[in-house]
């Protein structure tokens, strides 16, 4: 089954009315109890996360009534819902507000994901920029590309292959578990800067137009990378789990690491991971 850019546009509409609505209304104007820790002050949720999210539930309902909905606060309410992605003729996978500790503490560096996957196999995604209105948005086959606030596009592509000395990109190795913390807090010299945005709609941007080389993750929950790696692939990119074993949105453990090419991935995986 595949996703016609109808749908894709369809879908792309309800993110930015969600947006619209609930999310950048709040932006720097949060009430005191508008945000709450999840489990520590760097995870937090906020009303923009939930409303927003309830909004784009309600109107996938109506838009796409066969669809399995998929959103981090539906999740964090009903875990079991994960398990609809392998199965679901379609599934739409959502994080209403991605970067939420930015949003929170009044950061413009937050953004909609949005994905969609068809028995486990993610077919289109969306990243959305809410502050200035433009998209990064794939289907499967179909290359990816920027659409402007305008409405303009131009196709994307990943940065061109270099030596992992002369590589930049994006590591969150904090959220790494031991071995990984340590092997990769300590490697991260042998590429020419490697940073972190709490922010996967962003790190993602940057990698999928070419800006930096690299990105590298260990909690793979969907809704932040699924479609990251969809349009980073689309792009021209080469991705693996840690083990080298193809990514899916059925994974939420096990590493990622995205890179220009194959070629770059090993590389970049003896200097960081080994």
């Amino acid at each position: 089954m595949s996703v016609s850019r109808a749908s894709l546009d369809r879908l792309c509409d309800i993110i930015r009315d969600a947006a619209a609505a609930e999310i950048m209304p709040r932006f720097r104007s949060l009430e005191a109890d508008g945000v709450r820790e999840k489990t520590s002050m760097l995870d937090v949720v906020t009303d923009a996360d939930e409303k927003a999210e309830w909004m784009m539930r309600d109107a996938v309902a109506k838009a796409f009534p066969n669809a399995a909905f998929i959103g981090e606060e539906s999740v964090e309410r009903d875990p079991s819902l994960l398990n609809k992605i392998a199965s679901a003729d379609l599934a739409i996978i959502v994080d209403p507000v991605d970067g939420t500790s930015n949003f929170a503490w009044g950061l413009p560096l937050f953004g909609v994901l949005g994905a969609v996957a068809v028995k486990g196999e993610t077919v289109a995604g969306i990243i959305y920029d809410p502050v200035c209105g433009d998209w990064r948005l794939s289907l499967r086959g179909e290359g990816a590309w920027i659409k402007a606030k305008s409405g303009v596009t131009r196709d994307i592509r990943v940065a061109r292959p270099a030596a992992v000395a002369d590589m930049a990109g994006t590591a969150s190795w904090h959220m790494a578990p031991e071995p990984y913390r340590t092997r990769i807090a300590s490697n991260l010299h042998r590429v020419r800067g490697a940073f972190a945005y709490r922010c996967a709609a962003y790190e993602y941007r940057l990698i999928c137009d070419g800006h930096i080389h690299f990105g590298l993750h260990y909690k793979l929950m969907p809704w932040d990378h699924a479609a990251g790696v969809l349009i980073h692939t689309e792009a021209g990119g080469y991705s693996a789990r840690f083990d080298g074993s193809a990514y899916s949105p059925t994974h939420t453990t096990g590493g990622l690491l995205l890179a220009p090419d194959k070629a770059s991935w090993q590389a970049l995986h003896a200097a960081l991971l080994t």
